[in-house]
């Protein structure tokens, strides 16, 4: 194959390392992106995706052997400012733009705002915003403030900033992470727009169906080093997996029969109005019950019913026999139910607090003496048992909890929970932004609980996770569970086909 000529890359990065103290965070890596393609860079967390993200952006300098070429040109020491003048921007996955203000500011800010103090020129300000917003083929109200919007149009916000700056080269870190399947598709459509307008993309997801869904080409780096660059056809996720980890992960239908379980949880005739109506099921001792469904299906707000953030219009909950209408997530924690929230990083976790504080978080009172003080030995006992428990990967326990990865602090929420000595344990979307390695350990984590006796409820829109995980799954939509599965009975398609049907 003739090789491409070098003002067809937008980016080529030759034996490119970058180590931090002891740790060698890039060992003499390949990376390049052809101008318009579409370019998956896969690897589990802490194996260097954001490290060469931030190498190529200036926020880090690699060690002086690498060689750095943008849009044909060498580049040396370069720095963020520099970076977004040649054209390249990052689109995090906390996306970093302003709640307060409106769509149009966000978008404009950079362009009009950021580098040099200025007047506001309000209405060049609406109408380039909305032309950028144009070219997506997205129609947005400009006025309306950032936290108005949904995910789905925030991630829309952060790709036309990075176009208001003239950008030729975006590196989208989980963009798809906190969407729907849906929005995930008109997110996905608006990547090939930008392709085909000869954009750049670099697309770091860890889910593996969209990467091979969206990217020509897959770069793979583990441990710093680089493995391989390969097509994505042909390509299959459990090949794609094995790349990233090291060994291959098999999927596989674990569905499980418990007819003579204890009923733990038990919903009749379960309705609040707007939300969900008349929503009945039960859960047994042991088993991990699936419930999946498209967007504003009621899954969620069905689980703060049970969890006690809000009451129900009508219907019945019991808990062991027992009537049960918490009046608070206190109550509800009390009673045994635990819940993992979907977003981790606002509702999970205290990210400016330890690994150990974060683990005893939900059992502080079980942890305080006749004195009032909190047992220094019970808590490092506690945290020492679910760390080693669970295989939570960490330096020390009074490092700040956002020093872990995805992966790992998942597995710290759920040490939270599993302290309060759950009956039943609702997980709703537990391996958003989790590594494909790291999501095979939290399931190889909830199989064992299920096993242990506990009772659990995975909530989730990835239709393979309801499918390799649950031993029943419940079909939920329009805020109505429609229809109840066997694993053993239906296929990943024919489950996706009635889902999105």
């Amino acid at each position: 194959m003739t090789p491409a000529p070098a003002e067809q890359f937008a980016l080529r990065l030759h034996k490119v390392s970058k180590a931090f103290g002891g740790v060698q965070a890039l060992n003499q890596v390949d990376f390049e992106v052809r101008a318009g393609e579409v370019h998956c860079l896969a690897g589990e967390n802490g194996c260097g995706k954001s490290t060469l993200i931030k190498v190529v952006t200036g926020v880090h300098q690699p060690e002086q052997a690498g060689l750095i070429e943008l849009f044909g040109e060498a580049v040396d020491r370069i720095t963020p400012v520099q970076a977004r003048q040649r054209g390249v921007s990052v689109i995090w996955q906390d996306l970093a733009l302003f709640p307060h203000m409106s769509v149009a500011e966000n978008i404009a800010f950079d362009d009009l705002v950021g580098l040099r103090p200025q007047s506001v020129r309000y209405r060049e300000m609406v109408e380039r915003s909305g032309e950028v917003l144009s070219r997506l083929g997205v129609t947005m109200d400009l006025a309306a403030p950032l936290n108005d919007l949904p995910i789905a149009q925030r991630q829309v916000v952060a790709i036309a900033r990075a176009l208001m700056n003239d950008a030729r080269l975006i590196f989208m870190d989980e963009p798809t992470a906190s969407l729907t399947q849906s929005e995930t598709d008109r997110l996905l459509d608006i990547v090939r727009k930008l392709s085909a307008a000869g954009v750049a993309i670099v697309f770091v997801s860890h889910r593996l169906a969209e990467v091979l869904d969206i990217a020509e080409r897959v770069t793979v780096v583990r441990d710093g080093n680089l493995v391989g660059v390969y097509p994505t056809e042909g390509m299959t996720q459990a090949r794609l997996g094995e790349l990233m980890t090291g060994h291959l992960i098999e999927h596989e239908v674990v569905a499980r029969d418990l007819p003579d379980a204890d009923v733990v949880f038990e919903a009749k005739g379960l309705s609040r109005q707007g939300e969900f109506a008349d929503v009945s099921f039960d859960i047994r001792a042991g088993e991990v019950l699936g419930l999946t469904g498209l967007i504003g299906a009621g899954r969620t707000e069905l689980a703060h019913v049970m969890m006690g953030l809000r009451p129900a219009d009508t219907g019945e909950m019991r808990l062991e026999g027992a009537s049960y209408r918490p009046g608070s997530i206190r109550d509800a924690i009390k009673r045994g139910l635990a819940y993992v929230s979907e977003d981790r990083l606002s509702l999970g976790l205290l990210q400016k607090q330890s690994i150990a504080d974060n683990t005893v978080i939900s059992i502080l009172q079980k942890l305080t003496t006749a004195t009032g003080l909190i047992s220094d030995r019970d808590k490092a006992a506690t945290v020492n048992h679910w760390i080693r428990e669970l295989g939570v990967k960490i330096g020390s326990p009074e490092d700040a909890i956002s020093t872990l990865s995805g992966g790992n602090q998942q597995k710290v929420v759920l040490a939270k929970w599993l302290a309060t000595e759950p009956r039943l344990l609702i997980l709703d979307s537990p391996t958003v932004g989790v590594d494909v390695g790291a999501r095979a350990g939290i399931f190889r984590i909830v199989r064992t609980l299920a096993e242990e006796g506990l009772a659990i409820l995975l909530i989730s829109d990835e239709v393979t996770e309801v499918m390799y995980h649950s031993d029943r799954i419940l079909h939920m939509a329009d805020g109505r569970i429609r229809q109840t599965y066997d694993p053993r009975d239906i296929t990943v398609p024919q489950l996706e086909e009635r889902i999105y049907a």
